[in-house]
């Protein structure tokens, strides 16, 4: 390979060093970016949320999620006081967590807890109500310890988060449906719903394969779930080769599911590795709205 006229030519060994080296420091600076920067990234979105019946109080209020915390050895605690400072900035109205507030270590139980309590004082709450469900993560190993599960209530309420587990809390006529976890084998949809006062209503249901796994049966509405953290990786014009749902529909974001019911899915603020790509952490922020 030559240069124009007037330059010195260019060996063509030389040339190949150039790129090779050019693509090393490609390689390296993603890699750092995946690693170092997007997992501590947080993002929010903001978006409306139309709910049917929506009384008229209600109407322009905020409602935040939060989802796959991840509070443990995994996630730094600088950034996650970071992201929930992002949060409190908000002031949300209402507030809902759902599910993976803890990564269970056995190794780390005679701390894991103090952890727990001293971090979750620091989350946001909402002006009306503060709420959260349970996700796989909080029954500890094999997703089958009941007494870690109690453990992270506890902890939960004791910093002001109104846990459901199968149950309803009524917000100023709205309804908020709160289901157990599906792989813990405690979610239960039909007593979830039986308990409706409402026809306004909104449901938190960690898991998105719920939506095929279990009965909705009479319910119309929103269900605002988290657990994939949207793949974490994701490349461009391409789905996310990781997820942990049987269903690879259920990525991130919003996503219609039939029969009147529409999926909202966190990307979560947590991680399990710290990884993502194309896939930040995310504070969602919806306008609660009356559908027309």
């Amino acid at each position: 390979m030559t240069g124009g006229p007037g330059n010195t030519p260019v060996r063509r060994r030389d040339f190949i060093r150039r790129m090779a080296a050019g693509a090393a420091t490609t390689a390296a600076a993603t890699v750092g970016y995946t690693w170092l920067v997007e997992p501590h990234w947080e993002k929010v979105i903001r978006r409306d949320l139309p709910i049917r019946d929506l009384p008229s109080t209600l109407e322009g209020r905020t409602l935040m999620q939060l989802s796959d915390i991840h509070i443990g050895p995994r996630v730094d605690d600088e950034y996650l006081m970071s992201a929930f400072e992002t949060a409190r900035a908000v002031r949300p109205d209402i507030v809902v967590v759902t599910g993976d507030l803890l990564t269970y270590a056995h190794s780390l139980v005679a701390t894991q807890y103090g952890h727990l309590r001293e971090m979750l004082s620091h989350i946001p709450r909402g002006q009306v109500a503060t709420l959260g469900i349970l996700g796989n993560h909080d029954y500890g190993r094999n997703w089958r310890e009941a007494d870690v599960a109690a453990r992270v209530v506890a902890e939960a309420e004791r910093a002001g988060i109104h846990m459901l587990r199968n149950d309803v809390a009524t917000l100023m006529g709205l309804d908020v449906i709160g289901v157990d976890d599906l792989w813990a084998r405690t979610a239960d949809t039909a007593a979830a719903l039986a308990k409706r006062r409402s026809n306004a209503a909104v449901a938190l249901c960690h898991n998105p394969d719920a939506m095929d796994a279990l009965s909705w049966a009479g319910y119309q509405g929103w269900i605002l779930a988290g657990h994939t953290h949207g793949g974490q990786c994701k490349p461009p014009f391409l789905p996310p080769p990781l997820l942990p749902v049987t269903n690879r529909r259920y990525t991130a974001g919003e996503i219609d599911v039939g029969e009147g019911r529409r999926l909202y899915i966190n990307r979560g603020l947590g991680h399990l590795i710290q990884v993502r790509f194309n896939v930040r952490p995310e504070i969602t922020v919806f306008t609660l709205r009356r559908q027309a």
